[in-house]
């Protein structure tokens, strides 16, 4: 088992910043995969960005070069890095981890809202 806790979430300006984290409850040094998925109402779950193992990271289109995502291994934490913030990044963020390929983990999501 895997408690994920995110935290960071909250209101910011069109253009703003904000940093989310994610602890988990135990060492993830030997995770496959961790990352952050966001909802926005009425729509999908979609990725918005991953780190693997051995370091590689994916992106979602819309978040490329204004989302950076992080681990701190020592923390047993993920970051998600934030800036540039538009309206339509407004969702609900989710924290991912999948130990193995075959087992995933999700947090109980956090609030980020772009509004001026």
């Amino acid at each position: 088992q895997v408690q994920l806790v995110e935290s960071g979430g909250g209101l910011v300006q069109p253009g703003g910043s904000l940093r989310l984290s994610c602890a988990a409850s135990r060492s993830i040094f030997s995770f496959s995969a961790m990352g952050w998925y966001r909802q926005a109402p009425g729509k999908a779950r979609e990725l918005v960005a991953r780190i693997i193992s051995g370091g590689s990271t994916n992106y979602g289109d819309s978040v490329k070069g204004r989302f950076t995502i992080s681990r701190d291994v020592v923390k047993n934490t993920v970051y998600l890095q934030m800036n540039s913030l538009k309206p339509d990044d407004t969702a609900v963020y989710y924290c991912n981890a999948q130990p193995g390929w075959d087992t995933t983990y999700w947090g109980q999501g956090t609030q980020v809202t772009v509004s001026s």
